[in-house]
């Protein structure tokens, strides 16, 4: 479902419920399948390689279309091959560009990535192009952002640029959600207003959630930390924790999603994919608890299948995955 243009260039309203701007990182993704990660000073060679659409922010933004939403993504590419592939590829995809600046003398951001047999997966990301996504360039967005039922960004901007999205989308009304991955000092004022704030437990131990807990605590531990810091840290508060499923708390109360077994080809970008679907249906109406079963779906899905974008599941595999009716 692609979102249609008016003449400002912004995505005019297709009558489905929600909207969501995605302030984010652009990449193109290297990606190397092998048998193992090799060790310092080996070399070790790739059983396949394959490059894609990548970046936390492109990532989630085609997670939340595929959705069902209409989504808005604000990013920066380089007057380069890649910036000119990741644009083809969003628009292949049904995601308008218009909000995407071409950057001159800059690459397109790049992730490294390796992921061996098991699905595990390293990522080094090379921020590029994306650094020019200031907190100026937000301010020329403010229609935008006004006009959005979510507002949504990652850890892998500036941290101006963060606090500075956090700032405009409360002013104007959007709610805030922050994916602070990976981990930034950024403000508590930011944080303050993230509803919720998504973290997975690498990232809550990061922001103070969780520092005590064990390893492998369970979905109902981690339950109760995200509740004791809803209201606090955070307006809510989502932790994910791989292959367990995911945690949710607010000031109405919390819960817990336990994730489906299955069996892993490729985890890269599954995280991008429950976030982007979880704001998809938060800005849809879909309460906190519901909105959390259906990400959690979302990610086992994304984890069956290899890349990052083409591996997402489209809504109707969503809800009935998740058990939930349209």
């Amino acid at each position: 479902m692609a979102a249609e243009l008016n003449d400002s260039g912004t995505a005019a309203n297709t009558g489905v419920p929600g909207r969501v701007v995605v302030i984010g990182s652009l990449n193109v993704d290297s990606t190397s399948y092998v048998d193992a990660f090799p060790a310092p000073g080996e070399t070790i060679l790739a059983r396949e390689f394959h490059v894609a659409l990548g970046g936390k922010g492109a990532n989630q933004a085609v997670a939340a279309h595929v959705a069902g939403v209409l989504v808005e993504f604000v990013a920066c590419v380089g007057d380069d091959s890649s910036g000119a592939f990741a644009c083809e590829t969003l628009e292949r995809l049904g995601l308008p560009t218009a909000a995407i600046r071409r950057v001159p003398d800059a690459p397109t951001g790049v992730a490294q990535i390796t992921v061996v047999a098991s699905g595990e997966n390293t990522v080094i990301v090379t921020g590029g192009a994306n650094l020019a996504l200031t907190p100026a360039l937000v301010d020329t967005e403010r229609d935008r952002v006004a006009a959005a039922t979510v507002v949504l960004t990652q850890g892998e901007l500036a941290v101006a640029t963060i606090e500075h999205v956090a700032r405009v989308a409360n002013e104007l009304g959007a709610r805030f959600v922050l994916n602070l991955a990976p981990p930034a000092p950024v403000s508590a004022a930011a944080l303050g207003v993230a509803d919720p704030l998504v973290l997975n437990e690498h990232e809550a131990r990061a922001v103070g959630i969780g520092t005590d807990a064990s390893t492998g605590a369970s979905l109902d531990e981690w339950r109760v930390l995200a509740a004791s810091a809803a209201g606090g840290i955070a307006r809510s508060v989502v932790v994910t924790l791989g292959a367990a499923g995911a945690v949710a708390a607010d000031a109405t109360g919390s819960w817990t999603a336990a994730a489906p077994r299955v069996t892993a080809i490729d985890t890269t970008g599954a995280g991008d994919g429950f976030t982007g679907t979880l704001a998809a249906f938060l800005a849809e109406g879909r309460p906190l608890p519901e909105a959390l079963r259906l990400a959690v779906a979302a990610g086992a899905l994304a984890v069956q299948a290899r890349g990052t974008v083409d591996s997402y599941a489209p809504r109707i595999d969503v809800l009935a995955a998740a058990g939930i009716a349209d």
